[in-house]
């Protein structure tokens, strides 16, 4: 009877201490990945982008793609190839320069100057996946871009 009894005692120990090592991880990620507040450090390095919309007022079809250079302190430089209704740019690529600053939430607003365009762009985005990935919109037109870090 009594080793019946320090069987039971033994079996809910042992599931005490997974329940409770479970429980330990899952806070312990939880304070790692998700209550980190971003900032501009968030974006750094290289980002590869993919454009796709239309600026709304003609009608025009964008396609393009973006190289995208964060400096984790708010400045940001591109190189660009946008095909306009299915015409390339004269230039290969265009350089760009610009600014960025990143919310506390991850997300953020930034403007980039190019020759590819006679205005500044104002760009609104999310930074997710830990600043893996950024998904940005063009004001003033139905332009996004979604761009992955470059390892």
């Amino acid at each position: 009877m009594q080793s019946r009894s320090t069987f039971k005692m033994s079996t809910i120990a042992i599931l005490l201490a997974i329940v409770c090592g479970l429980l330990s991880s899952s806070v312990s990620a939880k304070a790692d990945s998700d209550d980190r507040p971003c900032s501009n450090r968030t974006l750094y390095g290289n980002y590869g982008l993919t454009l796709i919309g239309e600026i709304l007022a003609p009608g025009i079809q964008a396609r393009g793609l973006v190289m995208q250079h964060y400096d984790g302190q708010g400045n940001v430089t591109q190189v660009d190839h946008i095909v306009i209704n299915g015409n390339p740019p004269v230039k290969e690529w265009t350089p760009g320069t610009g600014t960025y600053s990143v919310n506390p939430d991850c997300t953020g607003v930034g403007v980039v100057n190019s020759p590819s365009v006679p205005d500044p762009v104002h760009l609104h985005f999310v930074v997710t996946d830990h600043g893996k990935q950024i998904n940005e919109v063009v004001d003033g037109d139905a332009t996004t871009t979604i761009g992955i870090k470059v390892d």
